[in-house]
């Protein structure tokens, strides 16, 4: 009598002496290759591989400046809403990938925080592309003429609302500042930003420039542009480091 009464007939040499390939091959694999049963397996992993390219592309939060890739703004933008303008030509936005579809400003765990410091390290900084506005007062240097009408009228256009950033906004904000003679067309040599708008840029500051319109209604002589500003104040804290 066997014992166990489940054990097999075969001795333990015999048990040896089978080779793990005829093992193998006695195994039906025919039910891997049935069509009914690849289709789903296809369809279930191209899903999740789209899903997770959809949120890293479109869904996933972007929580400052240093997290873009500069290739990043040719090709996409960056909708948000604007908490705090800093001068008169850049401000800070808090990234609500996908807006109110994606549950931004109407679901509770999907609110822009109020508060300044739950907004540390949290928002992006935005610069208009292509236009210096007049500098406030800041590191022990004046304020330039008109640089209050310029942060208070950027203020009144955007805080608070939302935006959609490209290289340059939709709503080409420094273009209606060239205009109304509150920034001037970016001179400096490097970092200048204008695609295919530098000549419309141009032509609406030479149109403030023509109406006399914010910094442009003074006297010529007394005019100086940020440019020429940043680059005396340059002059005179050298000097006065000697």
């Amino acid at each position: 009598m066997r014992w166990p009464p489940w054990s097999s007939n075969q001795s333990d040499d015999e048990k040896d002496n089978v080779k793990w390939t005829e093992t193998l091959n006695a195994t039906n694999w025919s039910h891997y290759k049935d069509p009914r049963n690849i289709a789903p397996v296809i369809v279930l992993t191209g899903t999740c591989l789209f899903s997770a390219h959809i949120y890293r592309s479109y869904l996933r939060r972007i929580p400052q400046a240093v997290s873009i890739r500069p290739s990043f703004w040719r090709r996409r933008s960056l909708f948000g809403k604007v908490t705090s303008v800093g001068d008169g030509d850049n401000f800070r936005i808090f990234h609500t990938p996908g807006g109110r579809l994606a549950g931004w400003g109407w679901l509770p765990w999907r609110m822009v925080p109020t508060k300044r410091e739950m907004l540390k390290d949290k928002t992006v900084h935005i610069r208009l592309a292509g236009v210096d506005a007049p500098e406030l007062a800041h590191f022990g240097r004046p304020s330039q003429p008109y640089s209050q009408e310029a942060i208070d009228w950027l203020t009144s256009y955007v805080l608070h609302r939302r935006v959609r950033a490209k290289w340059l906004l939709r709503r080409d904000v420094g273009l209606q500042m060239l205009r109304k003679g509150l920034a001037t067309v970016y001179e400096a040599k490097t970092g200048a930003e204008f695609g295919d708008l530098e000549d419309k840029y141009r032509k609406a500051e030479r149109w403030a420039k023509l109406k006399r319109k914010g910094m442009w209604a003074g006297k010529k002589q007394d005019y100086e542009s940020p440019g020429q500003y940043k680059a005396r104040m340059k002059v005179v804290e050298g000097e006065q480091k000697k």
